[in-house]
């Protein structure tokens, strides 16, 4: 076949091409800025935590077919001789609990879990295979008898009230190279098992704020701000806070408030990471990094009012990401493992490993670090300055906030809804009561009309990856297998549930890492039991260090910048970007008002100053020339590096040496790259042709194909006329082979 017609089939069959990254380079700005993409942190393995890779396998995969077939596609395969239960029996029986039976945290408060989400919507993001067959087939991945490839619903007993037949559930798109997606169209099939794919980078990096691709990246910044400023909400503002803009594409999914007209619409925020609408608390704190970033560049180019708009943007991107690196890794992390399994599986810096691939594991994204829809409770809620239920805004189930920003913007702001996660607790995962009803039953997902539950969606996934069992995965990290009921009790404590997870998987090895995990009893101090503790805490180390711009490593910042890193906190953050004047000194420990908050006058924050420049650092040369189109960054004292912004290529000498009193030669400049000249890696897709512009390109289509969002790529939704004119081909073609088979075999 043509390989427009490859991409075509590909498109269709509902996979994702691999990210190819760049060819690397040692310069001083790509060692003293991380790319976008995440691609050449490490200069030997450019794709390790990149964004559009392969999700690591710790663990071979398993699926029933070998190659694509999750556990629990063929009603007839046995494990140990017994069937898999289908996942919403696991819920009903073992998950659910009612709103009314969970348990307070008396240690952590709410953020603690929205902090969980936020970093996690960092670090991964498998995409489903959500309207690309449907475009195609018909069909919705709710009950159907056809084995549908990129569907896998879940069903549901004929008794149950809140769901009849099955919960629609779309299979995680699979890397083009892997598993059988092509054998439907004639193409024999690849060797490999299916494999998923991380959109986002790796890294605690911030993504959140910034994307993980260059086009997001792009359509987040202000660009005609001279301090390197990200895009405001130019239609509201909170209390002259600013909000985050709506998305462009409008009207976009977000729910609306059902007392407003038509004319009165409050579209989806637009943030660094699709999902920041999922639920108003995620919103909430998108909202405060997002007034973060503009709150440093604001101060840092006044220290260095010689800072091109590109500096300030970077350095201050720099910044927020070391924040969530400290945050994470100094507050949030420990509270979740438990000391000991913190010392064990994580430890003390001890520098760069250039030999530790950092990319997001299949069982950290899937199963281990979703331990938190556990401890999420069932109710938001907004306080007043006196952290007192709010007589204007009062508290909301969670199925009343899901994908509902209008409740933010015409609901009292950011500041009730950040005193509730800072003044009531987190709900305390137990063995009896795991998830309450509103995960279980009232879940709420753009993609589908109806109810979901989180519980059955997070064990079809774990199945949907092919991840092995509870106990292969406690084998991998040195515990002992649970072989019986006796075994299992060593682990999880409370009887009712081992009896139970027994009655439905049969054997202790069929049991689901998700479920096995969550229900281990919690190590001393965490709030994870010692299976997920080893997941996470390894996970955390890789991300920590196997990153070359990790806060601590070496060069990345001064030794000064590194202690006013290290004195802020998300108290500060909250403090500096909201109208709250009183927080606990740690955001994530459950304090009680006012004994246990202190005033915002007193919380430490992190000194700017250590980032101010001399701008005379030439020493008798003076301040370097800028260039249009570019910038320079001193890499010491007496020698700058000149570069070019994304789309121009650098003539001349990009290095200029201060010699007695004047720079060595004269600075480059910047030239436009006319990227649709490179053949080796066009820039559009192949069914669009290549227009150059100033510093970037314009992808045209070409009929009958339209654009995606990445502006570079056809949508692949087709036309009717074009799908059928394909239908009618592959028809053609099968005929055609038919006639031949029949031919061959008659002669």
């Amino acid at each position: 076949m043509f390989p427009h017609i490859l991409d075509i089939v590909a498109n269709m069959t509902g996979c994702v091409v691999s990210y190819n990254p760049p060819s690397c380079t040692n310069t001083c700005p790509d060692l003293k800025y991380r790319l976008i993409t995440g691609a050449c942190n490490n200069r030997k393995h450019p794709s390790w935590g990149a964004s559009n890779t392969v999700l690591s396998r710790w663990l071979p995969s398993q699926y029933e077919d070998g190659i694509s077939e999750p556990k629990g596609w063929n009603m007839d395969f046995l494990y140990n001789n017994f069937s898999l239960p289908p996942v919403r029996e696991v819920t009903n029986k073992i998950i659910h609990t009612s709103n009314k039976a969970v348990q307070d945290d008396s240690s952590y408060s709410h953020i603690i879990i929205e902090w969980g989400q936020y970093i996690d919507h960092d670090l991964a993001f498998t995409p489903q295979s959500i309207n690309k067959v449907k475009s195609m087939w018909g069909s919705d991945c709710h009950c159907t008898n056809e084995k549908q490839k990129s569907c896998f619903p879940i069903k549901v007993s004929s008794f149950a009230l809140q769901f009849t037949g099955c919960i629609p559930f779309y299979r995680s798109l699979a890397a083009c190279d892997t598993g059988d997606q092509s054998a439907m169209f004639g193409i024999p099939s690849v060797t490999s098992s299916r494999e998923q794919i991380n959109v986002l980078t790796a890294f605690i990096d911030a993504s959140t704020v910034y994307g993980s691709t260059e086009a997001i990246e792009n359509k987040l910044r202000n660009h005609s701000s001279e301090e390197g400023l990200l895009r405001v909400n130019i239609q509201h503002s909170d209390l002259g806070q600013e909000y985050m803009p709506f998305v462009d594409d409008t009207p976009s999914p977000c729910i609306q408030d059902p007392n407003a007209t038509n004319d009165e619409r409050i579209e989806c925020f637009f943030a660094g990471e699709t999902r920041s609408n999922e639920v108003v608390t995620l919103a909430a704190m998108h909202t405060l990094w997002f007034r973060e970033h503009n709150r440093v560049a604001k101060v840092l180019k006044k220290l260095n009012p010689h800072w091109s708009s590109e500096t300030t943007y970077q350095e201050t991107r720099k910044i927020v990401g070391a924040l969530h690196q400290v945050i994470t890794i100094r507050d949030y992390i420990p509270k979740i493992l438990g000391p000991s399994a913190f010392r064990k599986y994580i430890g003390t810096y001890q520098g760069y490993n250039e030999n530790l691939n950092p990319s997001i594991s299949n069982i950290f994204s899937t199963a281990a670090f979703r331990f938190g829809h556990a401890t999420i409770p069932p109710t938001v809620h907004r306080l007043d300055s006196q952290y007192r239920e709010h007589p204007q805004y009062p508290s909301l189930l969670l199925s009343e906030v899901f994908f509902r920003p209008w409740r933010i913007i015409k609901e009292g702001g950011l500041d009730p809804l950040i005193r509730g996660l800072l003044g009531k607790p987190a709900k305390l995962q137990t063995q009896q009561e795991i998830m309450n009803e509103e995960l279980t039953e009232k879940l709420l997902v753009l993609s589908n009309n109806g109810s979901m539950d989180l519980a059955s969606l997070n064990l079809q996934r774990g199945r949907d990856h092919g991840l092995p069992g509870y106990n292969d995965w406690r084998e991998f990290c040195g515990l002992p297998r649970l072989n019986s009921t006796l075994d299992m009790k060593k682990a999880i404590s409370e009887e009712s549930i081992t009896r139970k997870m027994i009655e439905l998987y049969g054997h202790p090895d069929n049991i689901d890492v998700w479920l096995g995990g969550l229900v281990e009893d919690l190590l001393p101090g965490g709030r994870t039991g010692p299976l997920f503790a080893c997941l996470i805490g390894m996970q955390i180390r890789a991300l920590r260090d196997g990153d070359w711009f990790w806060y601590e490593n070496t060069n990345v910042f001064t030794e000064k910048q590194k202690l006013e890193l290290e004195r802020h906190s998300l108290s500060r953050v909250i403090c500096d970007n909201t109208g709250l004047t009183h927080v606990p000194s740690d955001s994530f420990l459950m304090a009680t008002f006012p004994e246990g908050f202190e005033s915002c006058d007193i919380v430490p924050s992190m000194n700017l100053e250590a980032w101010k420049e001399n701008p005379e650092q030439g020493a008798s040369c003076g301040l370097p020339k800028k260039i249009e189109n570019g910038d320079f960054a001193y890499c010491s004292e007496t020698l700058s590096i000149y570069f070019c912004y994304p789309g121009f290529r650098l003539e001349g000498h990009e290095k200029l040496a201060c010699q007695g009193n004047q720079w060595n030669t004269q600075p480059p400049f910047c030239k436009d790259i006319d990227e649709c000249l490179d053949h080796q890696t066009p820039p559009c897709h192949t069914s669009a042709s290549c227009r150059n512009t100033l510093g970037s390109y314009q992808c045209l289509c070409t009929d009958p194909y339209g654009l995606a969002e990445d502006k570079r790529t056809y949508s692949g939704r087709l036309p009717r006329a074009s799908i059928a004119s394909i239908i009618l081909v592959a028809l053609l073609f099968l005929s055609w082979a038919v006639m031949c088979w029949i031919l061959v075999c008659r002669g």
